[in-house]
Formats: C-alpha cells, structure tokens, sequence
C-alpha cells in the first residue's frame, strides 16, 4: 500500500480489531439524561461518544467522532424518507435555521452564509474570481492544505500569475515570513486558520490586515478551527472561509458552510446556475438572482447531512466552545510537554492555541501501525510514515493522554 502526504496510516477500530458500537446500540446509551459527571470528564460529555468506550480516540483532526444527537437526527432523517419523507418547504426551512445557526456560531450574518458541499469548493469559488493575469501573484503558506497547492499552482500555469509560498519557521508562519512576500500584485492572502499539518494556529487578524493594506482578499480554510474555540469573522476581518463539517463540529460529510462578507459579495462570480438560484421569478425567463450569500445554493443541497449540523452546532453551543478550546487545548498542551520529555522531536510550536500535536517518529510505518493497532489507538500517521498527529476532542480526559503517553513510549 502506498503512503500519501496527507494521512495513510490511521490506527481506527476496524484497525485494531475491535468496533464501535452498532447504531441501534448506540442509540439505546444515555443521551438526554446523561449520568454522574465522572471524574476527569470535566464537560460532562463523555457518554455521549460511542467511541470512547472502544478505542484510545484522538484524531479529531481526521474524523471528529460523531455524538449521540448527531447521530439520533440522522437516523431521525433517514428514517423520515423511508416512512413519511419531510416535504421539500420543511427541508428548505431548517437549512436556513442552520444557516443562522452557524451564522450566530462565527458572528455573521444569515445573508453571509452559504451551504457548499465540500471545504476545497470555497476556495475555488473564491480563485476563479480573482481574474488573475500574468504579472499577478497568491500569497499562501507552507503549512496550508494539499487543495492550495494543487489549485494555485494550475492556476498559475494556466493564467501566467505566480504562486507565492511563505515558509514555515520553527513549525509557524507569522505575518514576518509573509510580509515580503505580499505586494500591490497581490490578488489574496489565504492561509487555514488552523494547519492540518501541525496545528500551528494563524493570527488571523494580522494577515488581513497585511492582506487589506495591499488591496488583497483574505481568505481562510477553517475546517480546523471552527468549533475548536471561538469564531468571530468581524474581529478577524477575514473576506471568506469556508469549513467541512465532519471535524470540530461534529457533523457528518457533503455540506460545507461558506462565509462571505457582505460587501465582498458581488466580488464573488457564479458559474454555475439552478433553481435555488432564484430569489424572484419575474417572467417564463426572467428571473432575479439573489445577491446575498445564497446565490452560491444553485441546487438541492445534501438535507441530511444538514440536520446533522443542526444537531453538530447545537452540541457544541450547549457546551460551550470557549470550554471546548480551554480543555482541549489544555490537553494538548499536556501531549506536547510529554512527548518532549520522552525525547521526541515536537513539530508543533510550544504554547501554541489549537488542540493538535505533530512529532516526529522513526521507527518503520509497519511496526508503528502495528504498535497502534495492538493498543487500540487512534491518531494520524502522516508525511510517508515519519509523523504521527494528535488531537484531543472534547470527550477525551487527561487519563487519555496518560495512556497516550504510555503508548508514545513504544513508539521509540
């Protein structure tokens, strides 16, 4: 089997041999009327993770397990079109409470929030409407995501712009290393908030400003960000991001909502067309399409996976995600200082603010896979077998990263 640069050998249940709960038997644990907070489970969330009565689970960074009301509205969708299908009116109404949902979640506005289907689709509305030209130039970072360097760079080739790529210095990039690299050709400045690489957690408003103060768009992949800790597009004053929801927060896959500030919307070109297109019909061909953030739902979105957000976002508010950040980050923060006593190469800066750590490993892929499998943990094994990342989610306890550490010590 051959190794990818983005994650290939992942530890998961099937893996270790053991699986996770069966749905039916998931549904039948504690939901609603959770049990005696217990000890070292300081959001009271546990229960609510099937996964973690199975599997040493800390790679949210790949696949956030899915909580038990998550899960309960999907099975309540599914079983909806088998018996008594919710009308079409129905489904359209709950997308726009979801879409203010996460509107509030990011301090947006319903009218900024669109629903694609995929993180990568939100970039690439952004780049086809850049109107690049030979002597322009796009700003991003090493620490991005595989998408970038794929999408820019065929750009580049096809439009005769350049492709900019800032270096990561001690696992961060800062507006520093940024900053020469930014000029009045710049067309957009986009780095992920959080890298899916190390973790490394941007400055967000400081790379707006660099980008605003040159007539740049800022853009930002949040898909490992959002639901990690609090969102606020107007502090961050970033002009579009876009995040999957299968991650922080707790959804499932094939919709990914869309931020655009309101006055970068008519930047923003269509080019595709469809019925949901249409704010008003004024004729047989005549129609008028909306200008918010809706004119990029052209088509029937995926309805599901929409209520499961729903029930994603309302988990995470319960919760609270400024707790969320406090407990998760504290864990990894606890995974970072073990590892470097350990002896291990950390790749992750220290005191950095995001519940993801990456080190470096040496031992052979097989016999690391193997050491996972056998302790029944899951993480991301990464860079042809030479990285492993962590990530804590918000079920997860400092027990946890005890045992972590534990399994970390056979992986010298």
């Amino acid at each position: 089997m051959s190794v990818t640069r983005r994650t290939l050998i992942t530890a998961l249940p099937a893996m270790a041999g053991v699986s996770a709960l069966p749905p039916r038997e998931a549904a039948a644990l504690p939901s609603r009327q959770a049990p005696a907070q217990p000890a070292g489970d300081p959001l009271g969330v546990r229960h609510d993770f099937p996964v973690a009565s199975s599997v040493l689970s800390l790679n949210a960074a790949y696949i956030a397990p899915t909580p038990l009301p998550v899960i309960e509205a999907g099975r309540a969708f599914a079983d909806a079109k088998g018996y008594a299908p919710i009308v079409l009116g129905d489904m359209l109404r709950r997308t726009d409470e979801v879409r203010a949902q996460y509107a509030r979640l990011i301090n947006a506005t319903a009218d900024e929030v669109a629903f694609l289907s995929t993180t990568s689709e939100g970039e690439n509305v952004v780049a086809r409407s850049l109107g690049l030209t030979r002597g322009d130039n796009v700003v991003i970072d090493a620490l991005h995501y595989e998408t970038e360097f794929v999408l820019y760079s065929e750009m580049a080739r096809a439009t005769g712009a350049e492709l900019r790529i800032a270096r990561a210095v001690g696992g961060a990039v800062t507006v520093k290393e940024l900053e020469p690299l930014v000029n009045g050709r710049t067309k957009l400045v986009s780095v992920a908030w959080v890298s899916h690489q190390n973790g490394f957690r941007h400055d967000m408003r400081a790379i707006a400003d660099l980008a605003h103060a040159h007539g740049a768009f800022c853009y930002a992949d949040a898909i490992q960000a959002v639901g990690m800790f609090p969102i606020d597009v107007q502090a961050a004053d970033v002009d579009a991001m876009c995040i999957g929801t299968y991650k922080w927060v707790l959804g499932s896959y094939g919709v990914a909502p869309f931020y655009v500030k309101r006055r970068m919307l008519p930047r923003l070109t269509l080019d595709r067309y469809g019925w949901r297109h249409v704010e008003k019909t004024l004729g047989p061909t005549e129609f008028r399409i909306y200008e918010t953030a809706k004119k990029f739902d052209y088509a029937t979105p995926a309805f599901g996976p929409i209520y499961q957000l729903g029930a994603g976002l309302d988990y995470i508010t319960r919760v609270g995600v400024d707790r969320i950040e406090t407990h998760t980050v504290g864990l990894a923060h606890r995974v970072h200082k073990g590892l470097r006593t350990l002896g291990f190469e950390v790749l992750t800066p220290e005191g950095n603010r995001s519940s993801i750590v990456a080190f470096r490993v040496r031992r052979p892929a097989d016999a690391i896979a193997r050491h996972l499998a056998d302790t029944k943990t899951s993480v991301s094994v990464r860079e042809n077998g030479t990285q492993i990342r962590v990530s804590p989610a918000l079920f997860n306890t400092d027990a946890d990263i005890d045992r972590f550490l534990t399994v970390a010590e056979g992986l010298k």
